[in-house]
């Protein structure tokens, strides 16, 4: 049975980070409360200023900035390149990671899942698209402040930061969007 739920930036949940260092919005997941028990994660982070990175064991990462100049990471002791908004890099939950901001305070978004339980696929879209997807669960995030997003028959005006949940996909979802938006796909194993 697919189920369609909007999410709205405004009533994101603010949750302290694991090394207590900040907070994130957690934007939806699949499982748990806190920080324990979930498959997968959705969030968008405040980075203030450089610093290091929370670690979780057994989880994939992937990172976007969202919003400011941008970031470096220091992975297990290797540079990144310059990390610029809309690129996403993607790097394991277990590694020892800092940042050093380029500019200033940023926003991040962040897709964490646990490789064992899910695969994942995340893409950034822009302009007008339509695709196709079996992924049991489809998130649609919208950078811009209105994105229409159809889904077969019916369809979804998004804000800045919401985002359109699709679960309990078993059959094939034609999905069409008219603007920028982040597409992720989780699959259960």
């Amino acid at each position: 049975m697919n189920v369609t739920k909007v999410l709205r930036a405004k009533d994101y949940p603010r949750m302290p980070w694991k090394n207590g260092g900040g907070s994130t919005e957690e934007i939806t997941r699949d499982a748990g409360t806190g920080l324990d028990g979930f498959g997968w994660r959705l969030s968008i982070a405040d980075i203030g200023e450089s610093g290091g990175f929370s670690t979780f064991a057994g989880y994939e990462r992937v990172i976007t900035v969202l919003q400011g100049d941008g970031m470096t990471l220091r992975v297990d002791g290797q540079d990144t390149p310059p990390l610029l908004p809309l690129e996403p890099f993607a790097f394991s939950g277990e590694s020892r990671v800092t940042c050093t901001l380029l500019g200033g305070p940023i926003r991040d978004f962040n897709l964490i899942y646990a490789p064992q339980r899910y695969s994942a696929r995340l893409q950034w879209l822009e302009g007008e698209q339509r695709f196709f997807s079996s992924a049991g669960t489809v998130l649609i995030f919208s950078v811009t402040d209105e994105l229409v997003v159809k889904v077969g028959n019916s369809a979804s005006q998004l804000g800045r930061h919401d985002c359109l949940q699709l679960g309990g996909n078993t059959g094939l979802l034609e999905v069409s969007s008219n603007g920028p938006c982040c597409v992720i796909e989780l699959t259960a194993r």
